[in-house]
């Protein structure tokens, strides 16, 4: 059983300096070592979440995300920032509708509603508002970064891939750099049914600290290995949603980008505890494998 994570007795006090007196307070955070998210009550059993960042990065991103790019999503379909003290890393947000959809035991048929209504959202994020000069360059440099984190992956990955798996990660990589032009904006980062709210009507996105400029086809590569892998009705609903399906230049991208993120995966995984992200890795590497080396 996971130790539970006390909330800080100075964040607290932040918090109640600007909702008021907390009655309650329950760990929220997700199951790995950095994750610290706690829900707060007030007596009267109104609630509001608390969220210590694990980085100053991650901070960073995701204060900038709730004031600049999460407005674009539209009402109740994220939470709001109420405050954020940088001293501790903390936000204070209020509470979005809806649970993780994973945990709604839905039916095929509420999947693709909940799948359609998340391309929809992540349409809106990825066009909220003209990226200035300096993200234009961060997104454009996106899939460059990406494929020059390759030789760092497959370190930590060390010998759970044969030579012929390095290789392939490597060939990946080189394609990666040779992509031309694709659409750029602010992406989520996290892009999972993990993060997303399910009302039973409507989704709320959740957890902006990955929120960043980059190639929007980045926001997919874990649908593309995980949903979508053996729910392609749930890709179609996602597309349907989103507004358009992908450029071919784009699906080649994504084909990359899973390659990578597989290697990724096979990393870490084992060395944070997370058998489910490992097992993500080694299907798709394992699928590129018979696809590419038959």
């Amino acid at each position: 059983m996971r130790e539970k994570k006390p909330l800080p007795d100075r964040v607290r006090r932040w918090a109640e300096e600007r909702i008021g007196p907390v009655a309650s307070v329950r760990d929220a955070s997700h199951n790995w070592d950095r994750s610290r998210v706690w829900e707060l009550a007030d007596p009267g059993g109104a609630r509001w979440y608390v969220k210590v960042s694990p980085s100053a990065k991650f901070f960073t991103r995701e204060t900038r995300a709730y004031r600049h790019v999460v407005p674009a999503l539209g009402h109740s379909r994220a939470p709001q920032l109420i405050d954020s003290r940088a001293e501790d890393l903390a936000l204070l947000l209020t509470v979005a509708p809806g649970a993780p959809a994973p945990g709604g035991d839905l039916s095929s048929a509420s999947w693709r509603s909940v799948h359609e209504q998340a391309g929809m959202l992540c349409a809106r994020l990825h066009e909220a508002g003209e990226l200035d000069s300096a993200d234009q360059a961060e997104a454009e440099g996106a899939l460059q970064a990406a494929a020059d984190g390759v030789e760092k992956h497959l370190g930590r990955a060390g010998d759970r891939l044969t030579g012929d798996e390095q290789q392939l990660a490597r060939d990946y990589a080189a394609r990666l750099r040779r992509v031309g032009p694709v659409p750029v904006g602010y992406v989520h980062g996290d892009n999972q049914p993990r993060n997303w709210l399910w009302s039973g009507s409507a989704v709320a996105l959740v957890d902006f600290e990955r929120t960043r400029p980059a190639a929007r086809v980045q926001d997919l590569v874990i649908l593309a290995g995980t949903e979508w892998f053996d729910h392609p009705d749930r890709e179609r609903s996602f597309h349907r949603g989103y507004g358009r399906r992908l450029t071919g230049v784009e699906r080649h991208a994504l084909r990359c980008l899973t390659a990578l993120d597989a290697v990724n995966c096979l990393g870490w995984g084992p060395a944070n505890g997370h058998p489910e992200v490992t097992a993500r890795g080694r299907r798709t590497l394992d699928r590129l494998m018979r696809e590419d080396r038959p």
